[in-house]
């Protein structure tokens, strides 16, 4: 991915060196076996930060208007060298911000950029402790992203992810979450989780990280319409996403799978659904709660 080529984003907050620190085992959060076993689930998907239940989708929106060409390649600051992660995060984020204040134009309205909050280890925030064992989430409560870089080591290793694309996937999924919030999405999905059982907010989950992930795939549409990916990053995004799918982690963590636990979709459904943004590049086609698939 051309990622250098990329506008770097004013939105990052880094607080890597901010001495927030790695939360020791044992320390002041105990988990159980049972709950020990959804923590190390967690870790391995990213999406909304686990004590949040998040939204549903709004109905269509008039016909979406394709962002204007990217800006020209800009020289990256001499830190880069020396924090690539960051670099990469930052430009990641700022052609995410550019795609989406298009979309929102060309839908009437205006896209409010989030904060993404970069940390080692563990780190505050509105929705509780963010930690580097939930991985990379969304919190609605301050429109913030949080994510420890480690998890892209986590999704290359572990998961057998690697590259610059599947990593720009994470990201751009956990902006997906933000575009569902200012849409109106996670207002809705309180309304009806409200309303229905642990599995009926199961299902509901499911459809909004499928959501998310379209949402990704929107924006790799014109990341490739600009001609900003290179041979091969549409298979590491789809790879990625195939990686993260709840029937391939609970049977990496628990040996089976129970569809019924299923909260961010099966490996074929997040390909899928990520596959549906790529080719449309329209937020419309991402309606996953009217789509049974």
């Amino acid at each position: 991915m051309r990622w250098g080529d990329m506008r770097p984003s004013d939105n990052v907050e880094d607080r890597r060196g901010s001495g927030g620190g790695r939360l020791p085992l044992g320390g002041g959060m105990r988990l159980g076996g049972g709950a020990l076993i959804v923590v190390v689930i967690l870790s391995l998907v990213f999406g909304v930060n686990p004590m949040q239940f998040l939204g549903m989708m709004e109905g269509a929106g008039p016909a979406v208007a394709p962002p204007q060409p990217a800006a020209p390649a800009q020289t990256a600051p001499a830190p880069a060298a020396k924090d690539p992660e960051g670099a990469f995060v930052r430009r990641t984020l700022g052609d995410t911000e550019d795609v989406w204040t298009a979309l929102f134009e060309g839908m009437g309205s205006r896209y409010e950029p989030p904060r993404l909050v970069l940390f080692a280890g563990a780190t505050p925030s509105a929705c509780g402790h963010a930690s580097a064992a939930a991985g990379p989430f969304y919190c609605p409560a301050d429109r913030k992203v949080y994510l420890d870089t480690a998890f892209f080591q986590e999704l290359s290793r572990k998961f057998g992810a690697p590259g610059d694309f599947a990593a720009a996937y994470v990201i751009a999924h956990e902006i997906g979450h933000h575009v569902q919030n200012q849409m109106g999405t996670m207002r809705k999905f309180d309304q009806a989780a409200a309303r229905t059982d642990a599995r009926g907010r199961n299902a509901l989950s499911v459809r909004l990280e499928l959501q998310a992930d379209c949402y990704a795939g929107v924006w790799g549409f014109y990341a490739a319409k600009r001609n900003l990916l290179e041979p091969g990053d549409v298979e590491e995004g789809l790879r990625a996403a195939s990686a993260v799918g709840d029937d391939t982690i609970q049977q990496r963590a628990r040996g089976h799978v129970v569809p019924d636990a299923f909260t961010h979709g099966s490996a074929d459904q997040r390909v899928r659904w990520f596959r549906a943004g790529l080719a449309s590049g329209d937020p419309r086609s991402c309606n996953t709660f009217a789509n049974d698939r």
